[in-house]
């Protein structure tokens, strides 16, 4: 919708100029840029509309500004009278700069008349070539012009054909430029703030938020949310069966149930200590529950001490601890020379397990329901710890095919030899040829045990019997077995396998696509090997080490099996994701200093952005939305990364405040027409801590929707340009969640 400006000069003195009062050409990008405050605050107004050709006149208050937008140009220029001073900044167009001019007199509320010459400088760049830079037009309602309008001409000309000879590529001088330029600036927009803070705040609010007449606002939820799963949640729960677990499955709340409110923090919530502390520490604010202390105290889980849970590494099956458990381990798995790098702890617990493999290179997907235990993954997460909400249940598990070295079930109550074998047939699926299963606990070593857990030696003898038949049926070999502790060696192919093509109890799954698992029904049924043409050939393709297998060329994709994606498309992704992380570097100097820890990749693609970023202070949760043209999860996985399928229509399975930093790229391009950016924000929302950060990387027109959504949920935001420059039509969304607690308005 455009309007006339007004003005108190007479009509033959009114711009004849229409005002753009909303973003409404496709092909204009707006980059976030700030008011210079001369003398006095300036006052920001709209552009004018960028296919005016020429200007005449206009009486103009002091103290305001003129900008122009153009689509591939540069327009404007003013003759200030009276004594006014004329002073230029720049902000960045999609296809051009924005030349403004302010002014500035004496005194306040004094009116000025301003000669306008109408200046239009076209840039074109072709490749590497030099700007071209040709003067369209001037006009001027003086018949003649002063040598001082000719030298302002001549130097605006001078100075953006440097500037564009600057402005090559990536983070050049040019863009070194015109950001210093945008961001010594300062917001005149209420919705933005002039630099945003990266930094944390442990106590301490500032005053209410301001809320905006032009957006909507969403509102705190009430306190007795500050845990809220939408999809876990324990009184929906309780309507659903209980056999199979299905009851501890995802059970999301209908559309019409969903919460559109901004789930609070805890009184008290402070930022989790950085690692490794972290995975000692807890504070007692951020998940105040004591249940685990009395519950597992003996067998040595978590102490509450003070102010802070204390996780001394200890677990039913490792009393002496987990490294010395991780080492026995050790003395069976290569886990040291970079072989076993991706694992899978199902029934976590605390996730102790994945916190002690840390140091020793290896990531673990740590599960566990949200049952009378409920708060142990959120316990994990404020560890610092990989770790989801899940359950081996009735639904396949949300993780690709061949995707983890080892697996791993310490005292995690799953019934293995239940439904045929169909637990281990699933855990088989997801193993990587040459990949290791430990099993620590009931029923191993039964007989000596069976009094101590106070279960019958009958039903311990027949719960070991169908695990190793099963195991036998999957063609593993069986490895080790000493005190509580068995491990099992998936084979390398099917080689060796023959004799159980013939077995009756051999049922293979018929499925084409063995990764598409979301909501799939687990069967009783065997994941055939990928074919082999010798018996020492690994199926699905050898792995080198780890850090060599980050960036080498994955299996999947080397032997065709990711359609249209060739090793050099791959090998391109990974320049361009490097080139991305740098950029973001540039924005948040915080990225890689331990500052994040847990971080969210909501659209992976191959993990790219992970692989730049890779670094013992952090780890990146790379999800692949199910909707995604392309599955390329099982690439993550190859490379030696982690992540889950997930659809962001919907809840993820999380609890809230769990990630330090969300980046999603295209994200909301990728599910336009397939549900509502608000509740996929919303959701952002709920697993972002306090003073977490967000990277949104997308299409200028989505950002631009998308930031005035966030303008209404206590996020500080800022729009910056692609680091190829201004011309490029994919901008990056920056944004700071602010700090705020349960019953207060107030944040900082």
């Amino acid at each position: 919708m455009y309007k006339e400006r007004g003005t108190r000069g007479s009509k033959s003195e009114v711009v004849d100029q229409k005002r753009i009062n909303k973003v409404h050409d496709n092909r204009v990008s707006h980059l976030l840029s700030h008011t210079v405050t001369i003398g006095k605050q300036l006052h920001d107004h709209n552009s004018h509309d960028s296919r005016s050709a020429s200007l005449s006149k206009a009486t103009i208050p002091d103290g305001d500004r003129w900008e122009y937008p153009l689509a591939a140009a540069l327009k404007v220029a003013k003759r200030p009278e009276n004594g006014g001073k004329l002073i230029a900044g720049t902000s960045m167009d999609e296809h051009a700069f924005t030349l403004r001019f302010w002014t500035q007199a004496e005194g306040h509320g004094l009116m000025r008349r301003f000669n306008i010459i109408l200046l239009q400088v076209t840039t074109a760049t072709k490749g590497r070539d030099m700007p071209l830079i040709e003067i369209m037009a001037i006009k001027s309602d003086n018949k003649t012009r002063s040598s001082v309008q000719i030298f302002i001409v001549f130097s605006l000309c001078c100075f953006f054909y440097i500037l564009g000879a600057w402005q090559r590529s990536g983070f050049g001088k040019g863009d070194s430029i015109a950001l210093e330029m945008t961001n010594s600036a300062s917001a005149a927009d209420c919705n933005i703030v002039p630099s945003l803070n990266f930094e944390t705040h442990h106590a301490g609010e500032s005053s209410a938020l301001v809320a905006s007449t032009k957006v909507k606002t969403f509102e705190p939820c009430s306190a007795r949310y500050t845990d809220y799963t939408p999809c876990h949640d324990q009184k929906r729960a309780m309507t659903f069966p209980r056999e199979s677990m299905i009851y501890r499955e995802r059970h999301c709340v209908p559309e019409n149930e969903k919460l559109r409110c901004l789930v609070p923090a805890p009184k008290g919530y402070v930022t989790p200590f950085s690692w490794p502390k972290s995975r000692d520490y807890v504070p007692y604010a951020n998940a105040p529950y004591k249940a685990l202390t009395v519950e597992k105290a003996i067998q040595n889980w978590i102490q509450y001490e003070g102010e802070v849970f204390r996780f001394p590494g200890g677990g039913t099956q490792f009393p002496q601890g987990a490294d010395k458990y991780i080492d026995q381990l050790a003395s069976v798995i290569p886990m040291e020379n970079g072989t076993v790098r991706t694992a899978l702890d199902t029934g976590c617990g605390v996730a102790s397990w994945g916190a002690y493999l840390w140091s020793r290179n290896v990531r673990a997907m740590s599960f566990a329901p949200r049952d009378s235990h409920e708060a142990q993954v959120q316990f994990a997460l404020e560890r610092g710890v990989p770790a989801v909400i899940g359950v081996l249940g009735s639904i396949k598990l949300p993780y690709p095919t061949r995707a983890f070295d080892m697996a791993h079930c310490s005292r995690c109550l799953i019934p293995w030899g239940a439904n045929d074998g169909m637990y281990l047939m699933e855990v088989d699926r997801v193993l990587r040829p040459g990949g290791y299963w430990i099993l620590s606990g009931p029923p191993i070593n039964w007989k000596v045990n069976y009094k101590a857990w106070q279960r019958p030696r009958e039903d311990l003898q027949e719960e070991q019997r169908k695990i190793e038949e099963a195991a036998k049926l999957l063609c593993w070999e069986k490895k080790y077995e000493h005190g509580e502790i068995a491990i099992w060696q998936k084979r390398l192919n099917d080689e060796s396998c023959r004799s159980r093509q013939e077995d009756p109890r051999a049922n293979f799954c018929k499925t084409d696509d063995t990764d598409d698992v979301w909501y799939k029904k687990m069967e009783a049924c065997i994941t055939p090997y990928p074919e082999t043409s010798s018996s020492d050939e690994v199926a699905g393709g050898e792995l080198q080490v780890f850090p060599d297998r980050l960036n080498a060329v994955p299996p999947r994709i080397s032997s065709g099996s990711v359609s249209g994606v060739t090793a050099d498309a791959y090998e391109d992704d990974n320049r361009q994701w490097k080139k991305h992380v740098k950029a973001y570097k540039r924005i948040n100097g915080l990225l890689d200093t331990g500052r994040y820890r847990n971080i969210m990749d909501m659209n992976a693609g191959f993990g790219g952005f992970a692989a730049a970023i890779e670094s013992q202070k952090l780890w990146v949760m790379n999800v692949v939305p199910t909707i995604a043209e392309k599955n390329r999860l099982g690439v993550v996985y190859e490379r030696g990364l982690i992540g889950i399928y997930h659809d962001w229509c919907e809840a993820f399975s999380t609890y809230p405040r769990t990630y330090d930093l969300i980046h999603a790229n295209h994200l909301f391009s990728l599910y336009k027409n397939k549900c509502n950016a608000d509740d996929i924000l919303l959701e952002m929302d709920r697993i972002l801590r306090p003073e977490g950060a967000v990277i949104i990387r997308d299409d200028v027109d989505t950002l631009i929707k998308v930031k005035r959504i966030i303008s209404g949920m206590r996020w500080d935001s800022k729009l910056v340009d692609h680091e190829d420059g201004p011309l490029v039509n994919e901008k990056v969304l920056i944004a700071v969640k602010q700090y705020w607690v349960t019953n207060s308005t107030a944040s900082h």
